[in-house]
């Protein structure tokens, strides 16, 4: 039991009614889980409005409720009125957990592209140096040495996990946190109370902006994650730190956002981390990273050169907090890779076959460049678009395959409630646009195992078969239903159906 008092004093703002003194049992934001003597937050959706089951959580025996506007049935009842709801459940929940971002030095990464992968690093080098550390990205989340999965689709965990996975960290003893921060989880207050001190950016390109709606508001919601340092817990002789891509288009909007210390990173002038001698090879890269008043050499097993900028901003964050350089040179060679990301499988097949989340056009862009210097021989690629979001990068990115793959499968990609043949025309355009003829250099595919199978038959020795889109997906949404789908099963079988064994992929890199 926690004093409503207490709960309701974390709330950035909140007019209260009909105040007494009430102990809460649980916090609840879905009323058919309300218990007597819980708290109800009413959270507007995008299907529906929490302020609809107000009377139905009463009924079931709310002690308190949080709304963002004042309903008739609450007369009489302990109510508080806050603008914003959602980020109102975070604050709740960190004041239910005693407050566990206060306790860490909280590194929060966002981006485009390569968040998944420079949380790893950031947090594999703490870990290197002795410093324990927890971590949540949108793939897992890893607290005192093991692993758990986060969810089927990719976005950052709801506040009310969130809040638990850092106070299990506290728990466990963890002095850092570092977490994934998408917009959407940004927008919608996932993170917030995560009380940020170093707040990371990868790139910021063309992507959601069917919920955000223009590049300018996607900008905002990533902005959002520099702002929490201004307006996030200040702990005892901690700096507050934003970490900034100098090479990317958001640099001079995100550098005008206050924070202690600014450190950017890049290849051009102007970076106070950069990347000299790079070597860009099959088996990985090598460079040195340079800036700070040090060089360190960088060994990686990651390949493609856009892994260059993940690495600087995982060695920026890790100088920032003064880690030593040989434990930053250990970090990085050691992070083997993340699921999904430039992931080799290899059962014996005389071809390469890689799976990748690649879903924008920066990303296929990059990923595809990268495969092209895997091989020698031909690049195939499978891959598609999600229903109902951003229409605009399907014939973008249909022309960025056409143009740097040799074949193209376009297929499923949670193509949920709009007509998959409509979304694999958009992207066919783009392919056409590159000079492709379809059946010759590009085919439409729509069932995604089927499109992976054409694509694994259709490879010669030496080729490459690289599936993006899903990587480490668990689900696949056609209509308004999830559906069990996995890429690595489907490589897997159609391997199989080809003859080559059952031998344990040999992992990423």
């Amino acid at each position: 039991m926690v004093s409503l008092d207490v709960l309701v004093g974390a709330l950035p703002q909140a007019t209260r009614y009909h105040w007494r003194p009430v102990e809460i049992g649980a916090i609840r934001h879905d009323s058919r889980q309300v218990q007597p003597g819980d708290l109800f937050v009413a959270i507007p959706g995008v299907s529906t409005d929490g302020h609809l089951y107000v009377a139905d959580a009463l009924r079931r025996g709310a002690a308190a409720c949080v709304v963002e506007r004042l309903l008739p049935e609450l007369e009489g009842v302990p109510t508080a009125l806050v603008p914003d709801a959602r980020q109102a459940l975070a604050y709740l929940h960190a004041a239910w957990r005693g407050f566990p971002a206060r306790q860490l030095k909280v590194i929060g990464v966002t981006g485009t592209d390569g968040k998944t992968t420079t949380t790893r690093l950031i947090a594999n080098i703490l870990r290197t140096a002795g410093r324990e550390t927890g971590s949540v990205d949108t793939v897992a989340a890893f607290i005192g040495g093991r692993e758990r999965d986060t969810g089927f689709h990719t976005t950052t965990p709801d506040a009310p996990d969130l809040q638990a996975y850092l106070a299990e960290m506290v728990e466990a003893g963890a002095e850092y946190a570092v977490i994934e921060a998408t917009s959407h989880g940004l927008a919608q207050h996932r993170v917030a109370a995560c009380e940020f001190d170093v707040a990371v950016v990868t790139n910021i390109t063309h992507e959601h902006l069917d919920y955000h709606g223009s590049y300018e508001a996607y900008r905002e919601a990533k902005a959002m994650l520099f702002r929490a340092l201004s307006t996030s817990f200040r702990k005892e002789g901690v700096r507050k730190v934003a970490i900034l891509n100098a090479d990317d288009r958001s640099y001079e909007y995100l550098r005008a956002i206050p924070a202690d210390w600014q450190i950017a990173y890049g290849l051009g002038e102007g970076a106070d981390f950069t990347a000299r001698n790079i070597q860009d090879t099959p088996s990985g890269l090598r460079f040195v990273a340079v800036g700070l008043g040090v060089e360190i050499p960088i060994v990686s097993p990651l390949v493609g050169a856009y892994n260059v900028y993940n690495i600087l901003a995982a060695v920026a964050a890790a100088r920032s907090q003064g880690v030593p350089e040989g434990a930053i040179c250990q970090g990085v060679e050691t992070m083997r890779g993340v699921t999904g990301r430039m992931e080799r499988i290899d059962r014996g097949q005389p071809f390469t076959v890689i799976v990748d989340f690649a879903h924008t056009p920066y990303s296929l862009e990059s990923a595809l460049q990268a495969a092209r210097k895997l091989t020698e021989g031909r690049v195939i690629v499978v891959f598609g678009c999600a229903g109902l979001r951003d229409r605009l990068k399907r014939p973008w990115m249909g022309e960025i395959a056409g143009r740097l793959a040799d074949r193209t499968i376009i297929t499923a990609e949670d193509p949920r409630t709009e007509p998959l043949e409509a979304i694999m025309e958009e992207i066919a355009a783009g392919c056409r646009k590159a000079g492709r003829t379809e059946g010759e250099g590009f085919w439409r595919i729509g069932d995604r195992a089927e499109a992976i199978r054409m694509a694994l038959a259709m490879a010669r020795p030496g080729d490459l078969v690289i599936v993006t889109g899903k990587a480490h997906e668990r689900s696949m949404c056609f209509g308004t239903v999830e559906y069990p789908w996995s890429d690595h099963e489907a490589v897997y079988e159609g391997l199989r159906a080809l003859g080559y064994g059952e031998a344990t992929p040999k992992g990423a890199g």
